[in-house]
């Protein structure tokens, strides 16, 4: 059973989840567990070169931020109770983030790990990184860090770390940026987030409640659908996000491999559409219909493309025509 941890590693219930799983599969007896870690973002808007946790803990507005994630505590109230529970998982007395680090490349890195040696060296990489962050007190933005944690971890060679670290040793940007977007198609909104057989369980949970969660995902049989078929799922659940551009990247290798599917061209044509993208929402729209007149939600977003472009009496004949074969249409 493959078990996904969607988790951001400058997230401290992420390090102290990773303890916690890992003391629920201590005695696990069931069918073998594969852990496969997957990026999340709670920070994304952080900086490109990382500031001292100081300097962000003296901004009002982040003050504002962090006094929500804890209600009731200052931010310093609740990094000393996050501390504490880090300590008693084991993790150190002088545990604590000292940096507000942008995580695109060690998510990078931890997604080449799985890639190039699978979960057993993505799990020590994970370890490295977030001992780094929260242990060693490092800068995990900054690729020369990294380096050394892929060096030390064994990824290296593998992955083509040779001479001064740039981002041209580093790759894997995009797979990052899709994995982020299935994430938030899948509606993961927390870190940690562990997902196992279709079953998500939210939050660093105690060992015994990771084991009942477990074990009602080992007996749950989701229906497995084909790889090209979620990911048209995910892009149509990132459009009911409001979120065209992510369906579109996610719609890019379906529209390269199955641009012939009905349902793969409309998709991209209603985010077209969405992102305002109006010359190709019509391109695709006018394909649509031309092959099948009667499809009425096609015409009607013809219509609508159309009308937004100012062409009023084109548009007219599109959408009289939907209102006609759907008469809910004429009212929307």
């Amino acid at each position: 059973m493959r078990v996904e941890i969607w988790a951001d590693v400058i997230c401290g219930w992420a390090h102290i989840g990773k303890r916690r799983l890992e003391k629920a599969l201590a005695s696990w007896e069931g069918e073998p567990i594969e852990v496969v870690w997957r990026p999340y973002q709670i920070d994304p808007s952080a900086p490109a070169r990382a500031v001292p946790m100081s300097d962000l803990l003296r901004d009002p507005m982040a003050d504002e931020a962090l006094r929500a994630c804890a209600p009731g505590l200052s931010p310093a109230e609740n990094r000393a109770r996050v501390a504490e529970v880090a300590a008693a998982e084991g993790l150190g007395e002088q545990w604590g983030s000292g940096w507000r680090a942008g995580t695109l490349e060690a998510h990078r890195l931890i997604a080449l790990a799985y890639e190039h040696g699978g979960a057993e060296l993505q799990d020590r990489v994970v370890e490295r990184v977030l001992r780094a962050h929260f242990v060693d007190v490092q800068d995990i933005s900054d690729l020369a860090v990294l380096t050394a944690i892929a060096t030390e971890a064994g990824l290296a060679e593998e992955a083509g770390y040779t001479g001064e670290p740039t981002l041209e040793t580093l790759p894997g940007a995009e797979l990052v940026r899709e994995l982020l977007l299935v994430g938030k198609a899948k509606g993961v909104r927390t870190s940690p987030t562990i997902v196992a057989n279709g079953l998500a369980l939210e939050g660093a949970q105690s060992p015994e409640t990771l084991r009942e969660f477990l074990e009602d995902a080992a007996r749950h049989t989701p229906r497995h659908l084909p790889a090209e078929v979620e990911r048209l799922r995910h892009a149509e659940s990132l459009l009911d996000q409001r979120d065209p551009l992510g369906a579109l990247t996610l719609l890019r290798p379906l529209m390269a491999e199955h641009g012939d599917d009905r349902g793969v061209r409309l998709l991209a044509a209603r985010a077209y559409f969405a992102s305002a993208q109006l010359n190709r929402a019509r391109t695709a729209l006018e394909s649509l219909v031309a092959e099948s007149p009667d499809d009425s939600y096609a015409r009607h977003l013809l219509g609508r493309t159309l009308q937004r472009q100012g062409r009023h009496e084109e548009a007219a004949s599109h959408l009289t025509l939907a209102a006609v074969m759907t008469p809910d249409y004429a009212t929307s």
